[in-house]
């Protein structure tokens, strides 16, 4: 597998993980920008290095 596949695994689970947060996201506790930065740069280094470690 290709760098670009690890790259497109990884950006697939941030537009995932991402969605999934802002649709059931409670806006009054938290801000909402710094919840979907963290979310989106875990989801990414989740996909990519799952794919990079367990690819073949």
């Amino acid at each position: 597998m290709g760098f670009g596949k690890h790259l497109l695994n990884g950006i697939v689970s941030v537009a995932i993980s991402v969605g999934a947060t802002v649709a059931m996201a409670d806006n009054d506790t938290y801000d909402l920008g710094e919840l979907t930065l963290a979310v989106a740069v875990s989801a990414f280094l989740s996909g990519f290095f799952t794919s990079y470690f367990a690819g073949e």
